[in-house]
């Protein structure tokens, strides 16, 4: 029978007592497999629970060597420190066995001030503000993962750095994570180096690298676009205005939109072509039924089963412009929808913007009014709104993608505008304007479907 717990234990000369400590008081505990895997002398207890891989350097490597033996459900990351105390992992647990997590960190209280959790605390002022976790501590040494989840993300870090990747990954790929306290029976120990390898892997994320290690080109603006809640807020407010009770959403990325269009609704389906981008789906919308995740291209899509189940809006945010032939897609829309039933659109406009940021996230194209309407209107929908978006935004997006020709949208810039969205909303809602970077449309099916 496969152990429902797995302790991974990472050690290196200095930490092996410890480890070999841990490894004791766990060698007996029913339906718990231990993991020692490190560098160093060990004194390992000889049951048949407990597994060691030696001549393993660094913590990150060890992490990784260990996650290919685990069998365990439940995976508890224990730092080989003496002053973490295993009564805290029923704790860590629980919320996994509930299912109302899959990460669960460790937040460490210890009577008095000491440098080394001073430095920890202001450690974590800079995870949280790389990733937008809400953890009070997120660079705990005693952390509990289902352990599917902790196997899907692809860790590179060779040392103690994977700390900080482990929470930059996990949040970015929308798992759910929580906190709960664990007690210290003294001050931890963590090197100067360890602490500055953490703050390297946290500026180089915040900077230059994404959570996918920039292997997946136009992930990284999508990422970044997501971390525009003004924004994000504000396009969702336009969308759900004209929304009926099931929605499919063509192209949800990682469910930036998607999130804004859930509540309430009866049904979502949010259609993704990359199993990359629907695996988050999944992991942000699970234990919400309402949302279903549909892994298809457009042209694929099984359209019969997706008109039986009686959806009444289409909704796609910057989509239409990846897809190679538009036309046929809006009428594979129109073939679905009933009369009366609604696509609501949002397309990057003006030919004149195209530049590199388009060709890096898969722009065919952008649009004029013109073209946007002759689509919708020449494949079985009326256009009741066709509206512009987003004047400010031009100056940036040229310079960006034409003139520098950069690759995605620089973060700082981002924050800046994102800070500014507010302000453009209201101002967009009370005047006409006579051209933006993006097209709004909202178009309704008429007559029968051909």
């Amino acid at each position: 029978m496969s152990p429902s717990l797995s302790f991974v234990i990472p050690y290196n000369p200095e930490s092996a007592p410890a480890a070999s400590r841990f490894a004791h008081a766990l060698a007996h505990r029913e339906g718990t497999e231990v993991v020692l895997v490190g560098d160093g002398l060990l004194e390992a207890p000889s049951a048949p629970n407990v597994h060691v891989l030696p001549g393993v350097p660094g913590k990150g490597a060890a992490i990784r060597a260990a996650l290919d033996h685990v069998k365990g459900d439940i995976t508890v990351l224990q730092d080989a420190d003496t002053a973490y105390s295993l009564d805290s992992c029923e704790s860590l647990c629980r919320p996994i066995r509930e299912d109302q997590a899959d990460a669960v960190f460790g937040h460490r209280s210890h009577a008095g001030l000491d440098a080394t959790l001073l430095a920890e605390r202001a450690m974590g002022h800079v995870t949280r503000f790389v990733t937008d976790v809400t953890l009070a501590d997120p660079l705990c040494g005693q952390r509990a993962f289902r352990t599917e989840a902790l196997k899907s993300v692809s860790l590179t870090s060779e040392d103690d750095a994977v700390d900080a990747e482990i929470v930059v990954k996990l949040a970015a790929q929308l798992y759910r994570l929580a906190e709960v306290p664990v007690g210290l029976e003294t001050t931890p120990h963590l090197p100067i180096a360890s602490q500055m390898s953490r703050l390297r892997t946290l500026v180089r994320y915040a900077t230059v690298r994404d959570d996918a290690d920039n292997q997946h080109e136009g992930y990284t603006t999508l990422e970044r676009m997501d971390g525009a809640n003004n924004y994000n807020a504000w396009l969702g407010q336009r969308f759900s205005e004209h929304l009926g009770r099931r929605v499919l959403e063509i192209g949800a990325g990682i469910g930036t939109i998607t999130e804004k269009l859930e509540p309430g609704l009866e049904l979502l389906i949010a259609l993704e072509v990359d199993r990359f981008y629907v695996d988050r789906l999944k992991n942000k919308f699970r234990g919400k039924p309402h949302v279903r995740p549909y892994l298809s291209d457009v042209a694929l899509a099984d359209w019969e089963a997706l008109k039986a189940e009686r959806l009444d809006t289409i909704v796609l945010s910057n989509v239409l412009e990846h897809i190679p032939d538009d036309a046929s897609a809006v009428r594979r829309f129109r073939q679905i929808l009933p009369p009366g039933g609604r696509v609501v659109v949002l397309v990057p406009a003006l030919p004149q913007l195209f530049g590199s940021i388009d060709e890096a996230v898969g722009h065919y194209r952008r649009y004029t009014r013109e073209g946007l309407r002759q689509v919708l209107e020449g494949n079985g929908f009326q256009v009741e709104r066709l509206e512009w978006m987003n004047l400010v935004g031009i100056p940036g997006w040229f310079m960006n993608s034409r003139v520098m020709r950069r690759r995605s949208v620089p973060k700082f810039q981002l924050k800046v505008y994102d800070r500014l969205a507010p302000l453009l909303a209201r101002t967009e809602s009370r005047v006409k304007l006579p051209v933006g970077m993006s097209l709004f449309a909202v178009a309704r099916a008429t007559g029968g479907a051909e």
